[in-house]
């Protein structure tokens, strides 16, 4: 039974197209395995909000957690911050994010964890035709 439910849940997965996965409330959980020793090792952790939105996500090395995103989002629905953390869960560093009129990312600003400005990254979008 347990195969059956396996594989309906796959296929729905699989189609291509009209579908789209609700995102609501969702933890998506990404798995490693070993093909020798069938050894399983958690590999990403993404949680989505109530609203469908990223809230965080998590990628973990075979010593645990390599690093953790948090994201913030504006009146929008664009990520207006979002939050890195190191393999020890301290804040290494946030990014702050401007759009242009179009909703693509203009400038992104990353800070210390005190707030300091380290840099900014300029977006530049150029359309050429095929």
């Amino acid at each position: 039974m347990a195969a059956a439910l396996l594989l309906s849940v796959c296929g729905a997965f699989a189609q291509t197209g009209t579908q789209k996965i609700n995102k609501k409330n969702l933890v998506i959980k990404e798995w490693n395995t070993d093909a020798n020793s069938k050894t399983r090792v958690l590999d990403h952790i993404t949680t989505f909000n109530a609203d469908g939105k990223k809230i965080e996500e998590i990628e973990y090395g075979q010593s645990g957690q390599k690093w953790r995103k948090r994201f913030e989002y504006d009146a929008a629905g664009k990520v207006s911050v979002e939050y890195v953390y190191d393999d020890r869960n301290r804040l290494d560093n946030y990014k702050k994010f401007e759009y242009n009129e179009f909703g693509r990312k203009k400038t992104q600003y990353t800070y210390s964890p005190k707030g300091k400005l380290k840099t900014i990254k300029v977006y530049e979008y150029i359309a050429e035709d095929a």
